[in-house]
């Protein structure tokens, strides 16, 4: 009988406790989320054209972008140019901005034109994007 016992003894202590693993991985999960850094961005490439006095603007809620080839994109979807003003006033919130991204290789009569629609729309804060370069 004392024999059956310390069998059951030790077939109990063999047995591993995965309780402090999954609280670390549950912490760790959690750290990672909490410091992830969510970039907006305007679904296509861009090449945008360089300026020395381009800052950031943290308050971005809507990106628009435009091609070379004269398309343009709200937030990763194609929009025709005569509907993006109001695309744009529908994503917007009351205190949020609009950065227009538009390839250096774009024309700017296209830049322009969104531009006016935006701001007909009632769109008042707009930027246009640029890489920071050298002097």
């Amino acid at each position: 009988m004392r024999r059956r016992r310390s069998i059951d003894a030790a077939e109990e202590s063999n047995e591993v406790n995965l309780t402090p693993m999954l609280d670390v991985v549950f912490i760790m999960l959690i750290f990672f989320i909490v410091t992830t850094s969510f970039i907006n961005e305007s679904g296509i490439e861009i090449d945008r054209p360089e300026s020395s006095a381009a800052s950031s603007r943290p308050d971005v809620q809507v990106l628009v972008a435009i091609t070379p080839e004269g398309a343009v994109w709200v937030d990763g979807s194609p929009v025709d140019v005569h509907r993006v003003g109001q695309t744009v006033a529908g994503l917007l919130s009351s205190d949020g901005s609009v950065v227009i991204q538009a390839d250096r290789n774009a024309t700017t009569g296209l830049l322009v034109e969104v531009m006016d629609r935006l701001q007909q729309a009632g769109v008042d804060q707009v930027a246009v994007a640029a890489s920071r370069g050298a002097q």
